[in-house]
């Protein structure tokens, strides 16, 4: 069996990095998703889905280092279900409401910003092309 979910969306906060007890780096952040319409009604519509994603490895230091609230990524991975329900995490928010998360880890990470616009690095680091500031598994050969 095989699954592979794939996003392309806005990072709501800047990521979180932490380490794992044998070292390897982990980052986290979310990513909401957007579909527009136009209603029978006439009305413009719009629904949001936010993802938490999490990358792991010398890809967790990458995305740490260049990405920021605001900025546009494309991400692949799988999705982790929640073990007790077997669907995303369920939970009640302070407000009382119920809340659903859907969590992915992320096995490839795409920078769509440039540097200047969503958030990016800003001024900080060298000047990158949007293509040479992607994160990928080590493991795949480019052609």
């Amino acid at each position: 069996m095989y699954q592979k979910i794939t996003l392309i969306g806005n990072l709501g906060r800047d990521p979180e990095q932490r380490y794992t007890p044998s070292g390897q780096a982990v980052t986290t952040f979310s990513v909401a998703t957007s579909e527009k319409w136009t209603g029978q009604d006439g009305q413009p519509q719009e629904r949001t889905v936010w993802w938490r994603v999490s990358v792991f490895g010398k890809q967790a230091e990458t995305c740490a280092q260049y990405l920021r609230k605001g900025s546009k990524v494309y991400v692949e991975g799988r999705v982790q279900a929640d073990p007790k329900t077997g669907g995303p995490r369920i939970w009640t928010g302070q407000d009382g409401a119920p809340r659903a998360s859907f969590e992915i880890t992320g096995s490839t990470v795409k920078f769509l910003s440039s540097r200047g616009e969503g958030g990016g690095a800003g001024g900080t680091g060298p000047m990158h092309e949007p293509d040479a500031v992607m994160a990928e598994d080590s493991d795949d050969i480019p052609f």
